[in-house]
């Protein structure tokens, strides 16, 4: 009976023998290996780990639903059609593959086609090492496995295992996500949910410094192990191992942890695990720390969980890295910026001062907030007088980086230097607008410049886009002190509107002006109206004392966790009894000025009656009113005022008017209808005495009054 042609095939190939002459094959029997694995749903690739060159064949492009043309021969060509969990757990099966002495891997996972569908897949490889033991290629085959795993039950199982582990990183991976620091790290992987997400119930983790290791998370119960807090790299611990290996270390057993490492599981028996995993933290080629996770209740790893662990904790070292060079960024800026503050207030008489900064909550880089406090000098062209005359600087440069940093350091020194110069407060304003412009950045920055004479109680306000500054009361009361303004620093100079209006307002002993930057107002989705509403209730419920009021105020920015930075100067003016002698008050008003001599006549007035000539002070402002008027009238340039307190046997106040004219004053009669000539008249009614001097180039008209 003839062999059915069918058969004859299977029969020589199966047994290996001879086929018969007699026998019909194929023309193209036996099949060659390519078509065998294309007619299987089966491709192979050779990957160069040398040059990161995949070959896929035809069949293995198929396999991966992709077209020749759209594949350039590296396997990144492939990620549209490897979803990215899979991805992952491919990348971390590959490595620990490599690493290990293993030759073999394989691994199901699944493809995204071209039509959305998810299709099993499987891929089968092996490692070729060279005579050093070095990988330096990979052979193998990929396969369609949907027909493999069609039976429903086993599918389902996969199915369920597969979204457990990527339920387990991606929830993972997205709480390391707002890791910014390496607490942050630590408290999302240590916290209840994050052991609950790993199967875990404790966990330990160590950072590498100077060849030892440096335990910054240890045990359920948060506590250091004796002698485990600082560990060399060359002793046995299982921590230690892995840094030095770069291998993971799975302790399947109680019996494996303590016949591997005596030491330590003599210290931690009593915690009852019964398996651990220790998985180097690797990023740039490098070991940067480690972490080790404790089980209880569990026998052993299977080959799905370590490659899971694995993967892990590639995700935890990128995390880990990113926080650490955040927080030495994050320590450099805030360094330079708290070298640029001022290290100490010096003291003022007359007033107490507080201020504070508070850098933005970590992961978020330094900025440009800064305060300053300047001693002004006695006797300048602006404004010399007395004792307790102080300039009060609060700024914010644009941005949140060193380079902001830098840019409010130079800013700072030299508002400082103009101001300390004596130029009255907008021509300081003006000038530290020049100057930040021509610094050829792209930065601005809001600032209030505040001179304060706290003898007199008189404060000079110059606001360049600032937010304004809240007043406190004697009695508690808090409210927004409107201050007329320019435009922020370097914007006003790119602008040419350089022009700064003052605001003069007097400070009663005993009241406090605030002023801080937006830091300590401004909050997420909130109006910046209703933060300087909830400031005011804050200053006005807050305590009496200055430096706890300012404490208090830095703890509800650090409950809240702003995203800014924030700087905050307290000026308070002391309660304290009039001065009986010494008091005295020098101010420029230059011609054509209408600002500087309505300033000009607050200050005096408030000088007044700061220094205890109340009754008076109308008769006064009147006389020094007059008698700055006809200097700027009569001569080129400008009045020069002073007021001081002559002790003696009656105490006596002085006003003295200085210009550069030394023609000197006539007293005439103005007549009925005259319009001028009545100022010396004027003088002589109110003044208790008055006389004129001469003063180098010019000369002085002073009047004195009589104080009770």
């Amino acid at each position: 009976m003839p062999v059915p042609p069918w058969r004859a095939p299977d029969r020589a190939v199966c047994h290996g023998g001879p086929v018969p002459s007699t026998v019909s094959l194929p023309d193209d029997w036996p099949a060659h290996p390519d078509r065998s694995l294309a007619l299987n749903r089966m491709g192979s690739f050779d990957w160069d780990l040398a040059t990161g060159l995949m070959h896929l064949d035809a069949a293995a492009l198929d396999v991966f639903d992709t077209a020749p043309e759209a594949y350039d021969g590296r396997p990144d060509s492939l990620s549209p059609r490897v979803p990215a969990a899979e991805a992952a757990r491919l990348d971390a099966l590959v490595s620990s593959a490599l690493k290990s002495s293993e030759d073999t891997y394989g691994a199901y996972f699944r493809i995204r086609c071209h039509d959305g569908r998810l299709r099993w897949t499987h891929t089968q490889g092996r490692v070729m090492r060279g005579p050093d033991g070095r990988p330096y290629r990979i052979i193998g085959i990929v396969r369609d496995a949907t027909e493999e795993l069609s039976h429903s039950a086993e599918r389902l199982g996969l199915d369920e295992e597969r979204r457990r582990q990527t339920s387990v990183v991606e929830s993972t991976t997205a709480a390391l996500a707002h890791a910014r620091t390496v607490r942050d790290v630590i408290d999302a992987l240590g916290d209840a949910h994050g052991l609950e997400r790993l199967g875990s119930m404790g966990m330990v983790m160590g950072l590498v410094e100077a060849g030892r290791i440096h335990l910054v998370a240890e045990g359920p119960q948060g506590s250091f192990v004796p002698g485990t807090r600082y560990t060399r790299v060359d002793e046995q611990y299982p921590m230690s191992e892995v840094v030095r290996s770069l291998q993971p270390r799975f302790l399947d057993s109680a019996q494996e942890f303590a016949q591997d490492y005596p030491g330590l599981w003599a210290k931690i028996s009593y915690m009852d695990i019964s398996a651990a995993a220790y998985l180097p933290l690797i990023a740039q080629a490098r070991p940067i720390g480690a972490i080790g996770l404790l089980y209880q209740h569990k026998d052993g790893f299977t080959q799905d969980e370590r490659n899971l662990l694995v993967a892990l904790g590639s995700s935890i070292a990128q995390s880990l890295q990113r926080a650490m060079l955040l927080e030495q960024e994050h320590d450099l800026a805030e360094g330079l910026q708290q070298a640029m503050l001022p290290r100490r207030i010096p003291p003022v008489p007359g007033g107490q001062i507080a201020v504070r900064y508070r850098s933005a909550r970590m992961g978020q880089d330094i900025g440009g907030d800064w305060y300053d406090v300047i001693p002004l000098p006695c006797g300048s062209p602006s404004a010399g007088r007395g004792g307790g005359r102080v300039g009060a600087v609060i700024g914010d440069v644009q941005g949140h980086d060193t380079h902001a940093a830098a840019v409010m350091g130079q800013l700072r020194i030299v508002l400082r230097a103009y101001a300390a110069e004596g130029h009255a407060p907008a021509t300081v304003m003006a000038r530290a607008s020049v100057f930040l412009h021509e610094l050829d950045t792209d930065r601005f920055a809001t600032c209030m410049y505040v001179e304060a004479d706290l003898s007199t109680g008189v404060l000079q306000l110059v606001r360049a886009g600032h937010i304004d500054p809240l007043l406190r009361t004697r009695d508690g009361d808090c409210r927004r002190l409107p201050v007329s303004g320019g435009m922020p620093l370097g914007l006003s100079a790119q602008f040419g509107r350089l022009e700064y209006p003052v605001t003069t307002v007097e400070l009663d002993p005993g009241e406090t002006i605030l002023l801080c930057t937006d830091g300590l107002v401004e909050q997420p989705g909130a109006d910046l109206d209703d933060g300087i509403q909830l400031l005011t209730t804050l200053v006005r419920t807050g305590p009496a004392d200055l430096q706890l009021l300012a404490d208090r105020l830095c703890g509800v920015v650090d409950e809240r966790g702003g995203d800014d930075d924030m700087a905050l100067l307290l000026l308070r003016r002391d309660v304290e009894d009039p001065p009986q002698g010494g008091g005295r008050f020098r101010q420029h008003v230059a011609p054509g000025d209408p600002e500087a001599l309505v300033s000009a006549r607050h200050m005096i007035g408030a000088a007044v009656r700061a220094w205890g000539a109340r009754e008076r002070v109308d008769e006064i402002e009147l006389v020094a009113d007059e008698l700055i008027v006809n200097a700027l009238m009569h001569t080129d340039g400008p009045a020069i005022v002073t007021l001081r307190v002559l002790t003696g046997a009656a105490r006596r106040l002085r006003v003295e008017v200085e210009d550069r004219s030394s023609a000197l004053p006539r007293r005439r009669e103005a007549g009925d209808s005259g319009v001028s000539g009545r100022g010396l008249m004027l003088v002589d009614r109110l003044a208790d005495d008055w006389g004129v001097e001469p003063r180098g180039g010019g000369k002085c008209v002073w009047c004195e009054f009589a104080m009770a």
